[in-house]
């Protein structure tokens, strides 16, 4: 077992972070309410909610596809405007033939407080920086090549992109990443046993594959079991 000092300052920064930056506990717990959030949102729990995302942001993604980004974003604001002046005049219309006083329509949303506070500023770009930060030490060993795999594997990976962005653009990739989501937690969740177990048979395999290869390669560390 590793002594306390052994242990390796990123590590310990890391965790050292966690506990000084104030709000820190508020982050975790808004992290955890979040992912909550999302894991209901894919898998159905609210159907209509889950509709309603799903359906507003495939037919922005169709729209993106058929228009420019620019007339899409267009449309949309003419869309809310024409929505929000009609209600607006029809309120007024009502409002002078009955002859009361109810004021502005949207009043109420017109008196929320919407300003972002220099503290919820500093909790949302602190948690930023957490995962930029660990993207960024991810970029360095994959490009400075820490470990030789790991890098082939990311080489691999872009070449088959290559394929990929030859065959869709961006906008198609996004559909069909949408549509992913939104089925495949469903059929995991239905089958879960029967697809952990092919799973399982795949990443043994691949695992076995990589040892091999990994063996072969001069200049690799060899990993030892723990």
């Amino acid at each position: 077992m590793a002594e306390p000092a052994t242990q390796s300052p990123y590590i310990s920064s890391s965790a050292g972070s966690g506990s000084s930056e104030p709000g820190g506990r508020d982050l975790k717990g808004s992290g955890s309410h979040q992912s909550c959030a999302v894991r209901d949102l894919i898998f159905w729990r609210d159907v209509k909610k889950t509709g309603l995302v799903f359906s507003t942001t495939l037919i922005l993604l169709l729209s993106l596809a058929a228009f420019s980004v620019i007339s899409v974003i267009s449309y949309l604001i003419l869309a809310l405007l024409s929505v929000t002046i009609s209600f607006r005049v029809y309120k007024s219309v009502i409002q002078a033939v009955q002859k009361s006083e109810e004021g502005h329509p949207f009043k109420a949303y017109l008196d929320l407080d919407v300003a972002l506070s220099s503290e919820a500023f500093h909790n949302y770009v602190s948690s930023a920086m957490v995962h930029v930060n660990h993207a960024l030490k991810a970029i360095m060993r994959l490009f400075l090549v820490e470990d030789l795999v790991d890098s082939l594997k990311l080489a691999v990976a872009m070449w088959l992109m290559t394929y990929v962005g030859a065959i869709f653009n961006g906008i198609t990739l996004l559909i069909l990443g949408e549509l992913l989501v939104f089925s495949l937690p469903l059929v995991y969740e239905k089958y879960k046993t029967q697809i952990d177990h092919y799973v399982g048979i795949a990443r043994d395999q691949i695992k076995s594959v990589v040892t091999k290869i990994q063996a072969k390669l001069p200049g690799v560390a060899k990993k030892k079991p723990e």
